[in-house]
């Protein structure tokens, strides 16, 4: 009787998916915002010809950050659910580097709450039963 099942060996595709998952990258939100600022918007969607751009650098995405080949594949893309949701991922800002810092427990107003009202009530407490055993005292030696 044979082996039943072949023996393991290097998956070598680990690797490609690995290149191919970097290439893919696009840009980020907040880096497209900075790209949908008027003056900057501009200068994107009016490239000079670039021949190692798709479609030599004329049609531009600049929500998406994309080369498309032709006019017509551009106004294809702006009809596209994946434009769209682009288009909706943009409308809300990007974060703050203070809203993320708060998010993670690192702004200013770090401390506990309510803690002062029994701090001061746990003092209020302490200073009435001291005033309590000096009286107590006084009426003591007085009679």
């Amino acid at each position: 009787m044979g082996r039943l099942r072949r023996s393991r060996t290097h998956h070598a595709r680990r690797d490609v998916h690995r290149l191919a998952r970097t290439r893919v990258r696009v840009k980020d939100l907040d880096q497209i915002e900075i790209d949908l600022r008027p003056g900057n918007r501009a200068k994107l969607e009016r490239q000079e010809i670039d021949e190692d751009k798709p479609g030599l650098g004329q049609h531009y995405c600049v929500e998406c950050a994309k080369y498309y080949e032709t006019d017509l594949a551009l106004r294809n893309h702006t009809k596209s659910k994946v434009h769209k949701r682009r288009l909706k991922e943009l409308r809300d800002p990007a974060y703050t580097l203070t809203e993320a810092e708060k998010a993670a427990g690192l702004g200013q107003d770090n401390r506990q709450r309510g803690v002062e009202e029994v701090v001061k009530r746990f003092e209020g407490m302490n200073n009435d039963s001291n005033s309590n055993t000096q009286e107590g005292q006084k009426d003591a030696t007085t009679a």
